[in-house]
This record gives C-alpha cells, sequence and structure tokens, in this order.
C-alpha cells in the first residue's frame, strides 16, 4: 500500500511533498485567496507556486500535515499526477475580453465538470479559448478548442513539453452542446485504444489523424 498521502506527491528532496487545490478555469475570489494565504502561514508552507494550468502549488510540506492542510483549505483536490484529465484552462473569453468571441469560461465550465479527473491512459488537459488568438493554448492542449463568430473551433493530440505538437482541427462552426459531445467521443475512443501512458500526440502520431476523424466525426 502506498504511503503517500491523499492529494499529494512527492518533491525532488524525496521527503516533502506539494498540493495542488482545484481552481476551475483558474478563477479564484479573494476569500479563496485570503485563506490559501492563512493556511499557508499557520503550516508554514514554504512555497506557493501559479502553475501553468492556472492553478496553486502549494509546495515544501511534510507528510503528516497534509491530510490537515486539506481540511483547512476545504477546497477540492486537482489532480497533479494522476492518468486523468488534470484541468480545464481558459482565458476571460466574452466576459471581460475585447476579443473575446465565444464564452470560453461557460464553455470551459461544462467540460471541467464533466471531464476532470476522467480516468484515461495518460494525463490529458484542455485549452480553451474565445477567440483565435488563442490565449487559453488549445493548440498545444490534448484537447484544444477556440471561438470565431461562426462558433467553435476543435483541436486535438496537442502538446507542450519536451516533444511539442500542435493539435490537429476536427471541425469548425460548433456550438458549445456539439463540443461537448465531440470531447467525449474524442476522451472514449483514446481511452478505449491508447497505450498506458500515451499522451494524446503521441497517440494520434500513431494511428493518424484521418482515422481518428472516422471515428469522432462519424
Amino acid at each position: 500500500m502506498s504511503d503517500t498521502p491523499k492529494g499529494a506527491f512527492i518533491q525532488r528532496d524525496k521527503v516533502t511533498y506539494a498540493i495542488v487545490p482545484r481552481s476551475p478555469m483558474g478563477l479564484v475570489t479573494p476569500e479563496i485567496l485570503e485563506n490559501i494565504a492563512r493556511v499557508a502561514k499557520k503550516h508554514e508552507i514554504p512555497i506557493i507556486k501559479i502553475t501553468s494550468g492556472q492553478r496553486f502549488a502549494l509546495v515544501g510540506m511534510k507528510p503528516e500535515i497534509v491530510d490537515e492542510v486539506w481540511n483547512d483549505l476545504g477546497m477540492n483536490i486537482g489532480p497533479a499526477v494522476e492518468l486523468c484529465v488534470h484541468y480545464v484552462q481558459s482565458c476571460p473569453g466574452t466576459a471581460v475580453c475585447r476579443f473575446g468571441m465565444q464564452d470560453s469560461l461557460g464553455l470551459a465550465a461544462k467540460l471541467e465538470k464533466m471531464f476532470v479527473g476522467l480516468d484515461l491512459p495518460a494525463k490529458a488537459k484542455i485549452g480553451i479559448s474565445g477567440c483565435p488568438n488563442n490565449c487559453g493554448e488549445g493548440f498545444v492542449r490534448d484537447f484544444g478548442v477556440y471561438g470565431k463568430k461562426s462558433g467553435w473551433t476543435v483541436m486535438f493530440g496537442g502538446n507542450s513539453g519536451g516533444r511539442p505538437r500542435i493539435g490537429n482541427v476536427l471541425a469548425e462552426g460548433l456550438t458549445d452542446e456539439q463540443v461537448v459531445e465531440l470531447a467525449k467521443k474524442c476522451f472514449d475512443y483514446y481511452g478505449a485504444n491508447a497505450k498506458t501512458k500515451e499522451r494524446t500526440a503521441r497517440f494520434i502520431d500513431r494511428i493518424g489523424v484521418e482515422e481518428f476523424k472516422k471515428i469522432v466525426l462519424e
């Protein structure tokens, strides 16, 4: 049985742990920020890092305090190392941005609720942008979406890691509901056919994007 505390992962020193509270689409309130600061001070957590996925990582705690830290935070666990959908990142979209063409936060909330934590052969990330400027980085996310006046454009198979890959465009001019439906088809097929720890980028490289399109767009 693993001795790793729930919702934590070991650090470089092989002694301390980090946790990532779930902050959907990177949205926080003054109360959340104040509580994170209070908990970090109380438990003398040495590092708070804003991650590339629009989340907070609390780093450098001994394993025996992890459960108490989670209790004090009162926040859900954000997947960080598990083989599943880790997060949905999003730009502000039409909520505030003058370039926004579609409601990226609204769509991201639907995808967050449905897919974050979904078990998969490897980790996966989702990026949503309200316009073609792609501030939500969808082209380098496993499942990416950006908005135009005509609707949503969907990409799949992107990666920004050591072997970067631009995701392939699967469909254009979609509604929110059609994006959600297509996301389910993509993750269902990938989940059933990918090798363990094979990211979507390598999966698409292996089977070919045209073969993937035949399945998810039929």
